[in-house]
């Protein structure tokens, strides 16, 4: 089989996607050849309709009715756990900033019959019959992804089929380099990713570390923001073939201009990961990687508010000229379309395709621009409120939705902060920060504008926000000179089932208070099971 794989070759390979240029259609799926016949020009006599239950009436097996049981009748169990995760989001706070609240829509679409097909290939070329449909959303999603971005279909190309931010990296990497080949990525307790190669001094922690060689660059600690000096030159000593610019906790615009220049310097290419800012780029409100960037990942569910996939962007058409004047092509779109199908995946998720159509159709919108503009306000004022209270922030403050709380001055680490925040409903996360030596017990805690942002907070409400925080820092503070220094210790005066402090409690009921005064987002208020 895998001969005759090689012998098909590149060349046959070839679809038409969005644009002028083709993309890669692997010859093979899972275990065998699947060619889908020619449509019937002949169609049979429509016979008279009939409602479900006169076609169940009509039919001896049971389960087609059961198939359409709605979900509370089928699975209370399942149902009720629903039900309590709807009353936790709407009691508390959305804090982790590369979370967000799904519009109603998108829903609707991700949970749409869009599930059943399988359609291994790309539109116009499928190893499976009865598309047509499946083709069409496919081209309405990348075309909608290019507009959402501004971008010129001659010029760049969409892949909508990658599952995830981490795999889609993975096969960009797996497109365009060959193992052991050298990736620079900002380092995971500086703000960087782990799938961008993050390793330990004695173990190599992401999958990247293992087939590709990875050296981090850093941030200037004295100013929280990436040195760029000194990523200049280890890259100019260390050779990379990838450049990464990108981050997961990071409250700074990238340089674009600069990390071009200086992928430029030694050859290599620039993979921006927006996955974080993505939102914020199709609104207009944050430098854009793609003047700069010669490919372009992000997830779908983060600020750009649509469901959990993600996407990957590529150049076409000149990359330049050579000393004779000949045009030099990009050559991304087949090398990078292949390692999504067949290299890493099979078919695609396409209801997850038909719900980010949908919220690349509002990245859009006018509202979206506004509300993108409502997180940038929101994170500036929760950064000048912490600062107020005296807390320090790693970079010194905010250019995006995030901002990063450095805890040591404060005498109490991450953990324990996040701990406190979960059960006062306040959801939040542990980070490291520079000069942690753990990540299981980091520095820092990371917080974000845009999931409460979508359920309609403004600044004096993060205002506010803050205000829960600082009272969580100095809970846990003093559950820390009560407990000892073992984090074990302090764990277990708080697990699940043990009564809460006094003071968390309190905290617990001012937050619920607070947070309920505002609307839910993809489900409504009335019908919920757990309202008190």
């Amino acid at each position: 089989m895998l001969a005759h794989f090689a012998r098909i070759g590149v060349s046959a390979l070839r679809s038409t996607g969005v644009g002028s240029q083709g993309s890669i259609l692997p010859a093979l799926a899972g275990a065998s050849l699947r060619l889908s016949s020619s449509s019937s020009s002949s169609s049979s006599s429509a016979g008279e309709a009939l409602t479900n239950d006169e076609s169940y009436a009509r039919i001896q097996a049971s389960w087609p009715k059961v198939c359409n049981q709605p979900l509370d009748e089928i699975d209370p169990e399942v149902t009720d756990i629903i039900e309590k995760e709807k009353a936790r989001q709407w009691k508390g706070l959305e804090l982790i900033p590369s979370e967000n609240f799904t519009t109603r829509s998108v829903m609707e679409a991700v949970g749409s019959i869009m599930t059943n097909k399988y359609s291994e290939g790309y539109p116009g070329q499928r190893y499976y019959g009865g598309n047509e449909h499946i083709d069409t959303m496919e081209r309405l999603c990348q075309s909608r992804a290019l507009e959402a971005f501004r971008l010129s279909p001659e010029q760049w190309g969409v892949n909508v089929q990658s599952l995830s931010g981490s795999p889609s990296n993975f096969q960009v990497f797996t497109a365009l380099l060959k193992p052991h080949d050298r990736i620079m990525g900002l380092d995971l307790p500086h703000g960087g990713h782990l799938s961008h190669g993050f390793q330990t001094d004695t173990k190599k922690i992401s999958a990247v570390s293992i087939f590709f060689e990875t050296m981090p660059y850093r941030l200037d600690e004295s100013t929280g923001l990436i040195d760029y000096d000194a990523l200049e030159q280890s890259a100019t000593l260390f050779r990379p073939k990838v450049i990464i610019a990108g981050a997961s906790a990071y409250a700074r615009h990238i340089d674009y201009p600069r990390m071009r220049e200086i992928a430029d310097k030694v050859g290599a290419i620039l993979l921006a990961d927006m996955a974080h800012i993505s939102g914020l780029v199709a609104a207009g409100v944050v430098p854009t990687p793609f003047d700069y960037a010669d490919v372009v990942t992000t997830t779908t569910h983060k600020s750009l508010r649509g469901p959990r996939g993600a996407m990957i962007f590529f150049r076409r058409g000149q990359k330049g000229t050579d000393k004779k004047g000949n045009a030099i092509m990009y050559d991304l779109e087949d090398k990078i379309n292949f390692a999504v199908f067949p290299g890493l995946q099979g078919g695609p998720h396409n209801h997850t395709i038909t719900g980010l159509a949908v919220a690349l159709k509002q990245a859009a919108s006018p509202e979206f621009k506004k509300y993108q503009e409502q997180v940038i306000k929101n994170c500036a004022a929760m950064s000048d409120r912490l600062q107020a209270l005296g807390y320090s922030l790693v970079s010194g403050g905010t250019s995006n939705h995030l901002v990063l709380v450095d805890l040591k001055p404060q005498g109490v680490d991450g953990a324990r902060v996040e701990r406190v925040m979960e059960l006062a409903h306040i959801a939040a996360n542990k980070n490291t920060v520079p000069g942690d030596k753990s990540a299981l017990v980091p520095g820092g805690v990371r917080m974000g504008t845009p999931a409460l942002t979508t359920r309609g907070f403004v600044e004096e409400d993060f205002v506010k926000v803050a205000d829960f925080v600082d009272r969580s820092v100095k809970i846990a503070q003093k559950l820390k000179e009560q407990t000892g220094p073992k984090l074990k210790d302090f764990k277990a005066l708080l697990e699940d089932g043990n009564p809460l402090p006094p003071d968390v409690a309190e905290l617990r009921a001012d937050v619920e208070e607070f947070a309920m005064q505002f609307p839910t987002i993809g489900f409504d208020k009335a019908d919920m099971k757990y309202k008190a």
